[in-house]
């Protein structure tokens, strides 16, 4: 049986074992961020699920009800399971979209907790303004922010060039896909829409690859 096979025969079964499962996202209404890879994975594997989004000031008014008072929340048959990396490794899970190989595993889940050390490495310059606001993302895009994309683009190197493991699209490449198109469309002010081209091409190709997957047209087609 081949590894593309192989793969859907166990997302069907994953699909049988858990037709009457349950799942609603919680996360803010756009589409980027850490509740991003997840839709995408649900939606890949054909995960039915209710998509919460919710406006800044209906987070404000919710945000006690939530475990820890953060998002993403995916409630499982009404349980609430929180942290955004261990949510898209276990809908990688069910929709096939995560390595059983445990080295491959491994190399994926190396790939997303580098990503949120990125993400956190930005999140200290939110709330700044002004000059002050210019100055921190300028220091993040020479210090921080280039050594996370240089790094992945390492890892990208590691697994062969196309994919960060398994020789095939895994959530650590729709995660890796969502920051780098996020940084493309310039939604990080004072940090160059081309930052990942210039310090990474392979990471750019990387990231057009994933957004012309049908898979993920299919999404963005919705």
């Amino acid at each position: 049986m081949s590894m593309e096979a192989g793969t859907a025969a166990a997302v069907r079964a994953e699909g049988r074992q858990n037709a009457m499962t349950r799942f609603k996202l919680t996360y803010f209404d756009f589409n980027g961020g850490r509740g991003e890879p997840i839709r995408l994975a649900l939606h890949i594997g054909g995960i039915a699920f209710k998509d919460a989004r919710l406006k800044f000031p209906e987070f404000k008014e919710l945000q006690p009800s939530f475990p820890f008072h953060a998002l993403p929340v995916l409630e499982v048959d009404g349980q609430p399971i929180t942290q955004s990396n261990l949510i898209l490794r276990h809908v990688g899970k069910l929709a096939g979209l995560y390595p059983t190989d445990a080295l491959q595993a491994l190399y994926c889940d190396e790939t997303m907790d580098a990503l949120e050390d990125m993400n956190h490495a930005v999140g200290r310059t939110f709330g700044l303004k002004g000059d002050t606001l210019k100055k921190a993302r300028e220091e993040l895009v020479e210090g921080r922010l280039a050594t996370y994309i240089k790094g992945l683009d390492g890892l990208l190197a590691r697994g062969g060039g196309q994919y960060f493991a398994d020789g095939r699209m895994t959530v650590a490449d729709l995660k890796v896909f969502v920051e780098a198109r996020n940084l493309a469309k310039g939604t990080l002010d004072h940090v160059p829409t081309d930052i990942v081209e210039k310090l990474a091409p392979a990471l750019a190709e990387h990231r057009d690859r994933i957004a012309n997957d049908p898979r993920v047209v299919a999404y963005s087609a919705r």
